[in-house]
């Protein structure tokens, strides 16, 4: 439970009186913040069911991409998404470079491809070795047979922790039909077959 006194937060839970040994914090208004405990913090978010996805764009003509899970559709008019990218990624600096982006939407038969491009699989030097992609509007790479994707021109970038949120602005989309690779509890997953 948590109770204002203030200008203050005030914390009766015995639970966060833990917090009281992490870094604190002063917002714009002068609101006392403290941080949750990030073990804490991944083990909450780890309980989020997500999609895959592979994150693409080309730098200086070479083609780089992650994996990633923090894809949201943002706006329908104009079209947009955001992603979320960790600054010290290369994959990080070469969107901000070329301002362009794609994003690949994973089946489940494409397990090998998002542990490939999460770094998973290192005797990959070159993560789009053997992937006969194809480009659309920006030239960012477009994986064969994902179930979907977004190829992007970087509209915005707004520094937030140790991640960046970039919002591109939708140029070109496809889809196909097929069942989603998700990631759910630190663990790749597939939809069951029963629905609710």
């Amino acid at each position: 439970m948590v109770t204002v006194v203030g200008r203050q937060w005030a914390y009766t839970n015995r639970h966060h009186r833990r917090s009281e040994a992490r870094a604190e914090s002063t917002n714009r208004s002068g609101v006392l913040r403290m941080s949750a405990d990030a073990q804490d913090f991944k083990n909450a978010l780890a309980h989020w069911a997500t999609g895959v996805t592979i994150v693409t764009t080309c730098s200086g003509g070479r083609h780089v991409g992650i994996t990633a899970s923090s894809l949201t559709s943002l706006s329908l008019e104009p079209p947009q998404v955001l992603i979320c990218v960790a600054r010290k990624l290369h994959t990080h600096k070469a969107i901000l470079e070329s301002g362009i982006f794609a994003v690949n939407i994973l089946a489940v038969e494409q397990i090998e491809w998002g542990m490939r491009f999460a770094g998973l699989i290192p005797e990959y030097e070159d993560r789009f070795a053997g992937i006969d992609f194809t480009t659309a509007a920006t030239g960012c790479a477009i994986l064969p047979g994902v179930l979907g994707w977004v190829d992007c021109a970087l509209r915005h970038a707004y520094e937030s922790g140790d991640h960046t949120i970039f919002v591109g602005e939708v140029l070109a989309a496809g889809s196909q039909s097929g069942a989603p690779l998700l990631y759910f509890n630190r663990q790749w997953r597939q939809l069951s077959e029963e629905r609710l």
